[in-house]
């Protein structure tokens, strides 16, 4: 195949990345000290993009907490970094919840959501006051029960989204008139001090629509008596992992023939969008009602907002590593192999296509040769064991030992879908920091 035919599609990359790719010795003594794949984690990115978000709620005069969606990414490093920037973590499991008290969260900056909740959760939330979403009105007497020896419990309400009736997720109206009727009648057990939901796609005006309607409702329910000064909008903050041109030139093309096997995808994830990460969060804020901003509204009701980022606190902030096994031509286009399994970069094994080119980090350069056109597939005996479908270009034939770098995977593409399959071990997570003018590395705890 003509690599000239085939699309580019190069990730942004930041400085830490691009220092640690072509560093001569580092990647290389990484993978011989833990012998196979490895994910490289980041955290003073996420902590450059935490200050951001709280930066734009400082800049709209708004009260609130950015907490990290826990689920995107299990690595314990970012934890400190949170703590540490007076961020806040958002947990739907007893683990999570442990695990993000180890590492210094106070409970009271812990969220705790999901569509339910085991009763040994919301003893462990209610003990370490943190904050729970309750999202059935049997849950509601699941946890009023249980705060009679746990103690009385902070909650939010979460409301259905309007726009998706089916959702597992929330309260509909009914049931949330009901809900807080409830909470009235429950003052030394529950504690109502707001309204949570989350929407899917990456839109802002249905947030911020969502967002104003509820300031309402906390206005009639503070007139009833009941302390509600919190609004949590959620996650699903939009993130940008290609330039548009780029971006834009793949989806116009695209053609079955620049996959392996003829593949076809539906859908893939919006690689280029915009606003992104807190600049969302400020068009959210800036997005007016009656002539005044979402934070004007925020402000003169004395409610804050919780955000809820996973994906868009870790742009940029990890990529992951895969040793090459070898590599074969297969009629007009090769197939590389790599030491790993295909669900280490989960996009793949949900329907869909991690998109940005990986990088091949060779052992030894060759200036003078010709590049390749490749697939890259998992070492495993499935067919499907494949992480990347689409023929992308290889600066040259990928050999035995050489690396093969994913970017920016930290964002759900590391533990989604893991898997020990053939007795795989899971691959590590290494974390990588600037010390004494060189980058550094150690496992993550």
């Amino acid at each position: 195949m003509n690599t000239v035919d085939l699309p580019v599609l190069p990730a942004l990359e930041q400085e830490w990345q691009r220092r640690v790719r072509t560093d001569p010795h580092l990647l290389f003594d990484i993978h011989h000290a833990v012998g196979g794949p490895f994910h490289l984690i980041y955290p003073d990115q996420l902590g450059a993009n935490l200050r951001s978000f709280q930066q734009t709620l400082a800049a709209h005069r708004v009260r609130g907490q950015i907490y990290y969606g826990k689920k995107a990414n299990k690595a314990g490093c970012w934890l400190p970094t949170i703590a540490e920037l007076d961020g806040a973590v958002d947990v739907a499991s007893e683990p999570e919840l442990v695990h993000a008290l180890a590492h210094g969260i106070r409970g009271r900056d812990i969220g705790v959501t999901g569509a339910a909740k085991t009763d040994a959760l919301l003893r462990l939330a209610a003990r370490h006051d943190c904050v729970i979403a309750i999202d059935a009105l049997d849950e509601l007497e699941r946890m009023a029960a249980i705060s009679v020896h746990a103690g009385r419990a902070r909650i939010l309400l979460r409301r259905l989204p309007p726009n998706a009736p089916h959702s597992r997720f929330g309260l509909s109206t009914a049931d949330l008139a009901t809900a807080i009727t409830r909470c009235a009648e429950l003052p030394d057990r529950i504690e109502l001090v707001g309204f949570s939901f989350h929407l899917d796609g990456y839109a802002v005006a249905p947030r911020a629509e969502l967002a104003y309607e509820l300031i309402g409702l906390c206005a009639k329910v503070k007139a009833q008596g009941l302390p509600v000064d919190t609004l949590s909008i959620g996650g699903g903050f939009a993130c940008r992992y290609l330039g548009d041109d780029d971006w834009h030139g793949f989806l116009a093309d695209r053609r079955d023939e620049w996959f392996h096997a003829g593949k076809r995808f539906e859908k893939f994830y919006p690689y280029a969008q915009g606003p992104t990460g807190a600049d969302m969060l400020d068009a959210i804020l800036a997005t007016t009602f009656d002539g005044r901003t979402l934070a004007a509204h925020l402000r003169d009701n004395a409610i804050q907002l919780f955000v809820e980022p996973g994906r868009a606190l870790l742009i940029d902030a990890g990529c992951t590593v895969f040793p090459v096994l070898g590599f074969k031509q297969n009629a007009d286009y090769g197939i590389t192999t790599v030491h790993g399994l295909s669900m280490s970069v989960s996009e793949q094994w949900k329907g869909s296509e991690f998109l940005p080119d990986p990088i091949l980090v060779p052992r030894r350069r060759d200036p003078a040769a010709a590049p390749v056109a490749s697939c890259v597939g998992g070492a495993s005996c499935m067919e499907y064991d494949v992480l990347t479908w689409r023929k992308v270009r290889l600066p040259q034939r990928p050999a035995h030992g050489d690396l093969l770098l994913y970017p920016n995977t930290a964002g759900y593409q590391m533990d989604k879908n893991e898997s020990e399959f053939h007795q795989l071990p899971l691959p590590p997570k290494v974390v990588v920091t600037h010390q004494d003018g060189r980058m550094m590395w150690r496992l993550d705890t």
